[in-house]
């Protein structure tokens, strides 16, 4: 029996093809890039490695709204808090108060989307 392979998907900023264990899926949720890390949300989707440099990459190309067919644009902030916040966290935290640290756990998407504290990466839905 042949082993069956991981999804592969291109990055929309560096343009190289990785597992879908390795890119974020990001998704259009009211004109914000909302960050899809369990890949549940509906809705066409683009990947991205989750480095601060392949989402410079892709701003700079405007690639998201080419590979998520979307003719207005994009708001890229709640997806930068999140990739930013993310790799700030490893290398140290975020330079000014420690106030600022709370709004920063909570996702910036709106009131559907919530971060649960012990599972940065986990997406929660309250209906």
């Amino acid at each position: 029996m042949a082993e069956t392979s991981d999804p592969v998907r291109t990055c929309v900023g560096c343009r190289k093809r990785a597992s879908v264990d390795d890119l974020l899926r990001v998704v259009v949720v009211a004109g914000d890039l909302v960050p899809d890390p369990r890949r549940r949300l509906p809705g066409r989707g683009a990947s991205v490695h989750p480095t601060a440099e392949c989402l410079r990459a892709a701003e700079r190309r405007r690639a998201f709204s080419r590979a998520l067919r979307t003719s207005a644009p994009v708001e890229v902030g709640p997806l930068r808090s999140f990739v930013l916040g993310a790799s700030s966290e490893v290398s140290g935290g975020r330079t000014g108060s420690g106030d600022s640290s709370s709004q920063s756990d909570r996702h910036q998407a709106g009131p559907h989307v919530d971060r649960t504290p012990s599972d940065d990466s986990a997406v929660k839905f309250s209906r």
